[in-house]
């Protein structure tokens, strides 16, 4: 039963209830082969990315290296959702016990806030490369890299464990019906019926002091990036510098716009179409980690062709 009983009956369930899309569930196989093609080309498109990075030693460099933290990020986010997703539409597995769907948001969250800094980080990359490159060797060391990396993995880890507690102390009252096929602490919050006050505080608290944070220091380097630009001499030299960070800006709109549309859905959009609602939470999970190696393989001229040589090698042309 998922639905709170009539009068004063206690409700505690143990348990919640994934939604695929509702009135389709006939329809649900069908629905399951967009959602595996997608899920294999994000699996093939970053380990191709991966294996590219790894086995070129002319790609072992800081911006490879961010973008090889890109892909394995964008990887953990889909294996975070696969089995539920999957399990929805192929199988009908709707239930959920509440310590996976913890451990699910947990790692949902904490992912999110890796790609994040790792976006911020590779803004940081491209400053760095066009506004002083003569230091760019010095400053971006493997070791520096490393630690950066170490840093946005603890920060997430250490931002978004409590979540799970907080939620843990909830008594849940009204349903036990999520409106998703996978966990999210804003709408788990949202079906409590005790005093939510905490979590408000500490959810808009991580994301400011994160997202917010990262986005804006984001939007700092390409305004400085900007004005470097605009200094150089030649027009070719401005858009060679420029098409540098195409492929950056495209992953950063990839992950912000979505992620900006589905908070203010979840906020302020009681209103919109439950489909609306359905449709955003896929695209804020499943678009960035496909079209991040989309990208770069196609702007990216470096890793185009090492991926142009593994295709077609002695060729050419294909």
């Amino acid at each position: 039963m998922s639905l709170l009983p009539s009068g004063n009956t206690s409700f505690n369930p143990t348990t919640f209830l994934l939604t695929g899309f509702p009135g389709l569930e006939y329809a649900h196989r069908w629905i399951s082969l967009p959602f595996c093609f997608i899920y294999m080309t994000v699996f093939l498109g970053n380990c191709t990315i991966l294996h590219v990075i790894r086995t070129e030693a002319s790609l072992h460099a800081p911006m490879y290296y961010f973008l090889a933290m890109l892909a394995l990020t964008d990887l953990g986010l889909c294996l975070s959702t696969l089995p539920t997703v999957l399990g929805i539409y192929w199988f009908d597995s709707r239930e959920i016990h509440f310590n996976a769907c913890f451990a699910q948001l947990f790692f949902i969250h904490s992912l999110s806030l890796v790609e994040s800094s790792v976006l911020l980080s590779m803004a940081f990359d491209r400053f760095v490369a066009i506004c002083h490159p003569l230091r760019y060797g010095s400053i971006l060391t493997t070791r520096r890299i490393l630690r950066m990396g170490l840093a946005f993995v603890s920060r997430s880890f250490v931002l978004i464990f409590p979540l799970p507690f907080l939620l843990r102390r909830f008594q849940y009252c009204r349903t036990n019906v999520l409106s998703h096929s996978y966990c999210l602490h804003l709408e788990i919050m949202k079906l409590a019926c005790s005093d939510i006050i905490v979590n408000h505080i500490y959810g808009l608290t991580v994301v400011a002091f994160t997202v917010g944070t990262d986005s804006l220091l984001i939007l700092v380097s390409y305004v400085l990036i900007l004005k470097t630009v605009l200094g150089i001499a030649s027009k070719e030299g401005r858009l060679k510098a420029f098409n540098t960070c195409v492929s950056h800006i495209c992953a950063v709109l990839l992950f912000y716009v979505p992620m900006i549309g589905l908070s203010l859905i979840h906020r302020f959009g009681e209103r919109a179409p439950h489909m609306v609602h359905i449709l955003m939470s896929y695209v804020y999970l499943l678009a960035p980690p496909l079209m991040n190696p989309i990208v770069y393989s196609i702007k990216t001229k470096q890793i185009r062709q090492r991926i142009h040589k593994r295709l077609c090698p002695g060729h050419r042309r294909c």
